[in-house]
């Protein structure tokens, strides 16, 4: 069977389920909404394997790139472009599969699919079961569509689908107005990234003449446009805000921690292998476009640095065990992007991959915990649950370990890549260097907090709680297992050249990356590589035992510190006020504007229409009083003189015989006395 031509069945699949669940899933028992639900995605899955490799073994002239065009979808026919040129710009519905998105499709269906076998367990006795895996199909959908898309507005649509699936999935519990409010500013949040995407695509169109991946890349590398040339700048500044909001970065970070009102398994989803990684496959999509705009690549990767040492400073001493895991995803999304700042897109796509593994268990883990403890997610009420719940607690070490770049595991491959090509890139720089390392060791610190308040210590349980502690089913089990293994492992199909590996990620994704500027950065001496290496790896140690001593082997010491640190300590809590400053900055001068809108509206423009209103019934009422008065007693005036006049004909005109013959008698006997009198 050739996969490939039936690409288009890998988000048909999800899809399909969608629709099953949203529209008949009322009638469905849970077990037939698990089956559809859980089975249409794993078929999903299973061709995506099919497709990858068989794209393998396309010849390596073709790129390791396959096309599938559907059909024509908007035609814009004929127009001139900025330079003056006349272009046929028509949008087709089409999918590309190649190394880039090969990964990322894998990671999407694999990991996705293991969030919804998941959900079976978690989400068992919830209400609302059918709706939210058509959600959960829903978003899947969205995403494969995304970053299977063969140009910008198909990836649009994916985009838009993810943004509205995440809506309704962080809303799930709309009956809760946390979860309401975190869905909406989640949406609105992203709409405002999107709106530069849109502008993005609206420069790039006039400037190409397409929207479609391979042309846009191969007239980047063609030599048609300049280092540094302001028209590929301003597109590359644009698609990178909507980057910042689909993936969450300085300053349209704030929706993801508030995200957490949604479902456990929905975090994972979100916050690991799919919608907050888009912004990092759009711009490694890009990356012709960006080798081309200096500007915009620093200024990538100034934010990402910025966003992964902000973000995990504040993971230091949240107590909300998914809150710190969501400031632990706004830092290795900075740290993504911080690779691609630096011209190193392979490294920042290697850490998207290894941390769709590590992250979703550490949020599926996270749900495993909650689970146990009857819904309690404060750190401060955990403790000592390592042998009532070993399964979960073994596969969240190997994730903390991960996270934290344990050596040999897969966040050590792909962190270390990105300090190295943030230390030896022609774009990297120390300072980027430098803000990488310690954000390492603030990892390694809060990650390890959030394991030992967890899991070591003395129980902080409350008495009624802990009674009812107990593993997690196997529904949810196996899918940690499964992810613990890909946390352990998944880094070594980038084994680096300095430990003597070949690095095959790096040479897979090769094909997508080819920037003859990056080479130099390959050309370095082992020693301060592997040095380099161990540095990093020392940082990360501190940061461990810092939270070893802190919060295991004596506990009390964190609470002195954060007595000591007072104001500091409130400012990270806070999370340096910047919801309240952006409440009083934006949220409510909006409300201001709204309430002043609302004024003109009431008073000019509704107070306009009442006017004429107004001036419309008093002219009738005029005009009634006029009929009453005037025409009315006119014409009553007149009936009467007409009533008086016609009185002696309405006396005489009787209609009666006799009456007419006594009248012509009488008659008659006037005239008679008349003429005897006078004549």
């Amino acid at each position: 069977m050739h996969f490939l031509n039936y690409i288009w069945l890998i988000p048909v699949l999800p899809v399909l389920g969608a629709a099953i669940q949203l529209l008949l899933g009322r009638r469905l028992s849970n077990k037939a909404v698990s089956a559809v639900s859980v089975g249409l995605p794993g078929l999903s899955f299973l061709w995506a394997l099919g497709c990858f490799f068989q794209l393998l073994s396309l010849p390596a002239q073709a790129n390791h790139t396959f096309t599938k065009v559907l059909y024509s979808w908007l035609p814009a026919g004929a127009f001139h472009l900025a330079d003056g040129s006349l272009a046929h710009l028509n949008v087709y519905v089409g999918f590309q599969l190649d190394p880039l998105s090969s990964v990322m499709m894998l990671v999407v269906t694999g990991v996705g699919f293991l969030i919804h076998v998941y959900s079976i367990g978690y989400m068992g006795h919830e209400g609302g079961y059918y709706r939210f895996f058509g959600y959960l199909n829903l978003f899947m959908f969205s995403m494969l569509v995304l970053v299977l898309a063969d140009n910008y507005l198909m990836m649009f649509v994916g985009w838009e689908g993810v943004g509205l699936s995440s809506y309704f999935l962080i809303g799930f519990y709309f009956h809760r107005k946390s979860a309401s409010d975190a869905g909406k500013k989640a949406f609105v949040v992203n709409r405002i990234g999107d709106a530069a995407f849109l502008l993005g695509m609206m420069l790039m169109a006039v400037t190409f003449g397409t929207l479609d991946f391979l042309p846009i890349t191969e007239a980047a590398r063609g030599g048609r446009f300049a280092v540094g040339d302001g028209v590929i700048t301003a597109i590359c500044i644009l698609l990178f805000i909507g980057a910042a909001g689909k993936s969450a970065q300085i300053p349209l970070y704030v929706w993801l921690p508030d995200a957490m009102e949604g479902p456990t398994p929905v975090s994972a989803l979100i916050h690991a292998a799919t919608m907050v990684t888009a912004g990092v496959y759009m711009v490694a999509r890009s990356n012709a476009l960006y080798v081309l705009a200096p500007t915009a690549l620093a200024l990538v990767g100034a934010i990402g640095a910025a966003t992964a040492i902000w973000a995990a400073s504040i993971g230091l001493v949240q107590n909300d065990i998914k809150r710190v895991l969501a400031y632990s995803t706004v830092s290795q999304l900075g740290y993504m992007f911080l690779a691609c700042g630096v011209g190193a897109f392979g490294a920042g796509i290697f850490h998207l991959m290894t941390h769709a593994f590590f992250k979703a268990l550490l949020f599926l883990g996270a749900g495993s915990v909650i689970h146990a403890l009857s819904g309690e997610q404060d750190l401060r009420k955990m403790g000592a649950l390592w042998r009532k719940i070993p399964t979960t607690a073994w596969t969240m070490l190997a994730a903390t370990l991960a996270i934290s770049g344990a050596p040999l595991l897969s966040g050590f491959f792909s962190k270390d890549e990105i300090l190295w090509q943030a230390f030896a890139s022609p774009y990297g720089n120390k300072l980027l260097w430098s803000v990488g390392v310690v954000t390492a060791g603030l990892t390694a610190f809060y990650m390890f907090r959030l394991f030992f308040l967890t899991f070591a210590g003395n129980s902080r349980v409350p008495h009624e709680v802990e009674q009812h502690i107990h593993e997690s089913p196997s529904s949810m089990t196996v899918p940690l297992i499964c992810l613990g293994l890909g946390a352990v492992g998944a880094g070594y199909v980038g084994w680096p050249k300095v430990l003597g590996g070949s690095n095959w990620f790096g040479r897979f994704l090769d094909p997508v990356f080819e920037n003859p500027a990056l080479r130099p950065a390959l050309q370095h001496t082992w020693n301060l590589e592997f040095g380099l290496m161990l540095l990093s790896v020392g940082v990360a140690l501190v940061g461990f035992f810092g939270a070893y001593r802190w919060y295991a082997k004596q506990p009390g010491i964190a609470e002195r510190v954060a007595a000591a640190a007072g104001a500091g300590y409130t400012l990270l809590l806070n999370k340096y006020y910047i919801d309240e400053l952006y409440d009083a900055l934006f949220v409510n001068r909006a409300k201001d504007l709204g309430s002043a809108l609302a004024a003109f509206d009431l008073g000019v423009v509704d107070g306009g229409v009442n006017g004429v209103g107004w001036s419309t019934r008093m002219s009738a009422e005029l005009s009634r009083l006029w009929d009453t008065w005037v025409i009315d007693g006119l014409v009553n005036v007149l009936a009467f003189v007409v009533k008086v006049l016609s009185y002696p004909a309405r006396v005489l005109q009787t209609g009666l015989l006799q009456s007419y013959a006594w009248f012509i008698t009488l008659g008659v006997f006037i005239f008679m006395v008349y003429y005897l009198i006078y004549f």
